[in-house]
């Protein structure tokens, strides 16, 4: 079984599992006692808190251990907003951000702040112009992370601090997906990682705050972890971490070169095997091991099902992966197609010849669930008055409704109209989409009863 969902969760290192059965015979004491065992405890956590420290690029005395990275977003951003709170409510994220971000923004506006979302190109990277135009007297944080998880696209961090810096803002930094390649550049203010994200033990975030930061911990009060983290360290995952994110780190600049010409065989080879296809995020500015891309007519719960059984894991945004009607939110932002996404996230270590196999297994698959899609339950087409058509898909989930919008455009003469009915969110982005793949003109959506009606105008 080939596993390439390591953007999720990455395999645990060897280290990491050396680290973590050697602590739990010496880590096991409270590290705030002063006795024998405590002050050995202390001297593992004091130990792993400096080796984190020197791979993130800040003071020991900055960084504390959360139970796990979202918890270290939450906390970041709760601490950050509250500290400035005299300054203002205004917080500043982009359209890409990890889902902990996200939620944590919801939950602040839904107290009362405000929050400014800031939007993306289609390869999935913010303008640093828009963080400084978003950028108010009110700002008491902005949110930026260093690479995307789903695409793999490299965010301009140190533009955007400078920008930040410059108004007298703090930037937090989610550095999960990148902190095991390399430290996040620019002047940042706060920054988050997770452990499981570079092999180390699930259940280890970190959180750095620099000093000078103003940061009113939330929540009841907590002497351990300076008071940002309550409840007792789980000291053998957190030397297990700290020393796997050494060792990831030694290896990255030879691994790091080994994964992107893997990742770029696939880019390139892909759009060669499967017709149909938009690879997706930047090509250049991008994470070693991520590559995405997203299949015409393609349901995408069926194909992650069928390399599955083919033996590799992989993940995917599309809606119909997600029990929702929804699409990727990244995706979305991006306005790029989300039908019959696959992210494939190559754990180090990966060997070419399982990149080989799945490629050569990759279009057969997808031709088969293209296949087993092609002649769904009969959707209702009804021939309009002129050279027009209108196609009845409500009901029916992505890829259905662009299917079916391709097994009629030839129908209608150049000029003419197809009107797409469809009730599920992704065909608002997967439409116009597939417009742009093939060559035809999205006209845009109209309300229409029981959903929406989307219109496509035949230009060639």
């Amino acid at each position: 079984m080939a596993y390439f969902d390591t953007a999720s969760a990455a395999p645990l290192h060897p280290v990491a599992r050396q680290a973590l059965l050697a602590s739990l015979d010496e880590g096991w004491a409270d590290p705030a006692r002063l006795y024998r065992e405590g002050r050995r405890a202390r001297l593992l956590l004091d130990a792993a808190r400096e080796a984190m420290a020197e791979c993130v690029g800040c003071r020991p005395d900055e960084l504390v251990f959360t139970p796990s990275g979202t918890r270290a977003v939450h906390s970041g951003v709760a601490g950050a907003l509250a500290g400035r709170r005299r300054v203002g409510s205004h917080l500043i994220v982009s359209a890409v951000e990890h889902s902990s971000v996200l939620h944590a923004a919801e939950t602040h506006e839904a107290g009362g702040g405000s929050v400014t979302q800031v939007g993306v190109d289609r390869a999935g990277a913010v303008d640093p112009a828009a963080y400084a135009a978003a950028l108010r007297e009110d700002t008491a944080l902005a949110c930026l992370q260093s690479a995307n998880h789903e695409v793999g696209t490299e965010q301009p961090v140190s533009r955007v601090a400078e920008a930040c810096r410059a108004a007298g803002v703090p930037l937090l930094v989610d550095a999960a997906q990148s902190l095991g390649w390399g430290r996040v550049e620019g002047d940042w203010s706060l920054l988050t990682g997770s452990a499981h994200k570079w092999g180390g033990p699930s259940g280890v975030g970190l959180l750095a705050v620099r000093k000078g930061v103003r940061f009113a911990p939330q929540g009841p009060g907590d002497e351990r972890e300076s008071g940002r983290a309550p409840g007792f360290e789980n000291l053998p995952a957190i030397v297990a971490a700290a020393a796997s994110l050494r060792a990831v780190r030694a290896e990255a600049a030879a691994e790091a070169a080994r994964l992107r010409e893997l990742t770029e065989r696939i880019r390139s080879r892909v759009p060669e095997l499967v017709p149909d296809v938009d690879v997706v995020g930047d090509p250049l500015r991008r994470l070693p091991g991520i590559v995405t891309f997203s299949c015409l007519y393609v349901d995408g719960e069926t194909l992650l099902h069928e390399l599955d059984r083919a033996g590799f894991s992989v993940s995917s945004g599309s809606s119909c992966t997600s029990g929702t009607l929804t699409p990727s939110h990244v995706l979305k932002a991006m306005g790029v197609l989300s039908e019959g996404n696959v992210r494939v996230s190559l754990p180090p270590g990966t060997a070419a010849q399982d990149v080989e196999r799945f490629l050569e297994v990759l279009p057969g698959t997808v031709a088969a669930v293209r296949e087993k899609l092609g002649a769904p339950a009969a959707t209702e087409t009804v021939r309009a008055a002129g050279p027009d058509l209108v196609v009845d898909a409500l009901g029916r989930r992505c890829p259905i409704p662009v299917i079916e919008l391709a097994k009629v455009i030839g129908d209608v003469p150049v000029g003419g109209t197809v009107r797409v009915l469809s009730d599920d969110e992704a065909a608002r982005l997967d439409i116009p989409a597939w417009c742009g793949m093939r060559g035809q003109e999205y006209v845009g959506e109209e309300p229409a009863e029981g959903g929406t009606a989307y219109l496509v105008r035949r230009i060639r």
